[in-house]
Parts: C-alpha cells; structure tokens; sequence
C-alpha cells in the first residue's frame, strides 16, 4: 500500500488527520465497523443532495439516473461511500481524497461495484491549477479536518462553474455537540475512534456560511442531521441544528 500524502508548502491538508483515517482505510465498507456512522447517515446525506441538486438543475428526482451530464466532485471521499451512489444517480465522478490507502480501497471497491469513477490522489487545490471545473462539488464531513478552513473554501470554490452548487456537511460548536458529537460518540458509544473529532475545529452554521459567502456562494437550505436512538436511525431536520447539519450553497 502507498504512504498517505504529505502536507506541502500552501497545502489546507493536515498530515495528523491524513494519517488517522489511512490507518482505518479496510474499515470503510464495513457497515458495522470504524465507519458505521458514516453508513447510517449516508440514505440522509443523499436524500439532502439530490433533492437540493435537482432543484437547482430543474431535473426530475423520480428518474433512474437524475445527475446524468453532471460534473461532481467529492472532496475528501474517504473509501467512497458517497461517490459510489452518485456515480449510481448518473453523475460524472471525480472523487478526491489526502490519503492514499483510502483511493486504493475505493478504486478497488468501484471496480467490484462495476462503476467508473475517477478516483485522485490529490488536493482540490491542485485542481484549481489544473483549471478542472464542476456543477457539484461536495464537501461532507470533511471541512472540520483541514488546515485551513479560508484556503480549503477557496479551492473548492474555484473549481465551481457559474451556476454550480455545493454542498457541505460538518458539527455545529456548542455544548450540546461537544456532549453527543464528540464525548458520547467518541468515548460512551464508541461509535468512532477516539479523537477523531476535535471540537474547537467544529462550525457554526453562521461560520460557515460567512466562509462560503466570502468565496461567492450563498446558503439556499440548512438542515439538521438528527439520531434517534429508540429507532436507531437518522432523519433531517428543517429545526435542530444543534450537532450535525447540511448546508446548500449557490454560486452568485
């Protein structure tokens, strides 16, 4: 296996968290293992971005493959848990990611799934460079890891077409999501690693819509992840805010 990459002068990536989720990158397809949360929320995450995309495309949710002729990239794409159903929905996938263990398993794993995805072993900032452009951009769960936040926004902003859209997922700040997103989750539950998650680094949705505006995207939909523990299932939440939420964001 490839050593994860390493952080470079003017990189947003953070070598410490690279080097945690290469180390658990066999886990990813594992619906009960390291990454089980991500295998819960995902129905919910993909509701989120296809409604929201096919609104602002004008196409039709209810056809087979709705993303068709669109651009998407997902940033960050770990062993590919979200690319794998876009892909599926029709879009033309480039999917990246920091860690190169974590591109090796989602090649491997598209392939199996007989799906052609462009995986990368490469930072958005070097497909700004590159001049690559998207209709979609995808930034989930991933934004709460980076080295900085104003580089990494801007990147991902710039590979945008004019009437592209983004989307972004990550933990609001507050005592609430430091008891359940980071103590509960990570050392009560178990349901991730220990410090996976460093708290300061979570976002306030006002933060991070102050981020994305400086960058030329505007907020059209906000909604709450939110866990019930007596079902055991997540659903979205037009009202609760207060741990994991996602956000839909406009080009001007």
């Amino acid at each position: 296996m490839s050593e994860p990459a390493t952080q470079t002068q003017g990189s947003t990536v953070n070598p410490d968290e690279i080097a945690r989720f290469t180390a658990m990158a066999d886990a990813w397809w594992d619906p009960t293992g390291k990454f089980r949360p991500l295998h819960q929320i995902n129905p919910v995450r993909i509701q989120f971005i296809k409604d929201n995309v096919c609104k602002h495309f004008g196409r039709d949710a209810d056809t087979e493959k709705p993303f068709e002729g669109l651009h998407v990239l997902d940033v960050g794409c770990g062993g590919g848990l979200l690319s794998e159903p876009m892909a599926r929905l029709g879009a033309n996938m480039i999917s990246i990611d920091a860690g190169a263990k974590n591109i090796e398993v989602a090649k491997i794993h598209a392939e199996q799934s007989g799906l052609d995805i462009d995986y990368r072993n490469v930072y958005p900032e070097d497909l700004a460079k590159e001049g690559k452009t998207f209709d979609v951009v995808l930034n989930m769960e991933v934004i709460e890891h980076v080295a900085d936040t104003e580089a990494f926004m801007a990147a991902s902003a710039s590979v945008l077409k004019d009437d592209g859209c983004m989307v972004l997922s990550t933990m609001n700040r507050n005592l609430k999501s430091l008891l359940l997103g980071k103590i509960a989750a990570e050392y009560v539950l178990r349901w991730l690693p220990a410090g996976t998650h460093d708290w300061k680094k979570f976002l306030k949705p006002s933060e991070l819509a102050h981020l994305v505006r400086a960058h030329g995207l505007d907020f059209t939909d906000l909604q709450g992840m939110v866990y019930n523990p007596f079902r055991d299932e997540w659903s979205l939440s037009k009202t609760d805010l207060d741990v994991n939420y996602l956000a839909f964001a406009e080009k001007k």
